[in-house]
C-alpha cells in the first residue's frame, strides 16, 4: 500500500463555543470512541462509566461554554478533522491518581492528554503537527513546559484505538524529550518552551 503525502496546510483553532458544531461533527455520534467526548482524563471512573455518551457530551460543552480551552482543532480546507486535548495538568483528575503519570516534580505544565485524527487523514503526520500547534499556544498563553504521555508499542502497526495519547515517534518529531518511564511501553515526554517573546 503506497505511503500516503503528508498534510501541510492545516490550521488550528482552540475548541470554542462559536466552534462546537465543528467539534460535534467530528467526534460523530459515538463520541470519538465509545461516548467518550474527551472526558476520560477529566473524571473519576465511576462518574465517566455513569454519564458514558449523551452525559460526557454534555458535561465537555459545559465545559466549552463555561471559557475553558479543553482543545484545538485542527482544519483542512475549513473541514475539522483532527483534535488535541490539553490544559492545566491539574484539570485531569486520572493523572493525579496515576502511578505511571504521577508528578515528575513540582513544576507547572501543560499536559497533553487525547489526540483524533479522522480515520482518512491518519498517518498523515497530522498529530506531529497538532503537537506543535498545542506549543504555540500553550506559549501565547505564558506557559513554559508541555507534557505528553504517549505509547510506545511493543509491537508495529499498533491499532488506531490504542493510540489515542499519542505515538512517542510524533512527539520526537516535535521536539519533544522523554523525562521519566515508570512503564515500558509508557514514557512522560516534554517540551520545554524557551524561545524569546
Amino acid at each position: 500500500m503506497p505511503k500516503m503525502e503528508n498534510i501541510t496546510d492545516l490550521k488550528f483553532h482552540s475548541l470554542t463555543p462559536e466552534r462546537w458544531q465543528d467539534f460535534e461533527c467530528l467526534f460523530g455520534t459515538r463520541g470519538a470512541c465509545g461516548g467518550c467526548w474527551c472526558m476520560w482524563f477529566r473524571l473519576r471512573r465511576s462518574e465517566y462509566e455513569a454519564q458514558k455518551g449523551e452525559g460526557n457530551k454534555h458535561a465537555m460543552r459545559t465545559l466549552v461554554e463555561s471559557g475553558k480551552r479543553p482543545g484545538i482543532i485542527a482544519y483542512h480546507n475549513d473541514e475539522a478533522i483532527a483534535w488535541c486535548s490539553f490544559a492545566s495538568r491539574d484539570e485531569f483528575s486520572v493523572l493525579s491518581r496515576s502511578r505511571v503519570l504521577k508528578p515528575v516534580d513540582a513544576s507547572p505544565v501543560w499536559s497533553i492528554v487525547c489526540f483524533f485524527v479522522t480515520k482518512s487523514y491518519r498517518k498523515r503526520g497530522v498529530m506531529t503537527q497538532l503537537l506543535e500547534a498545542v506549543i504555540d499556544f500553550v506559549e501565547s498563553w505564558g506557559g513554559k513546559i508541555v507534557e505528553g504521555y504517549p505509547v510506545e508499542p511493543k509491537k508495529s502497526p499498533m491499532p488506531d484505538v490504542f493510540a489515542y495519547t499519542g505515538l512517542v515517534s510524533a512527539f520526537r518529531k516535535a521536539g519533544f524529550k522523554e523525562v521519566a518511564r515508570r512503564s515500558d511501553t509508557r514514557p512522560i515526554m516534554r517540551f520545554y518552551i524557551t524561545r524569546a517573546n
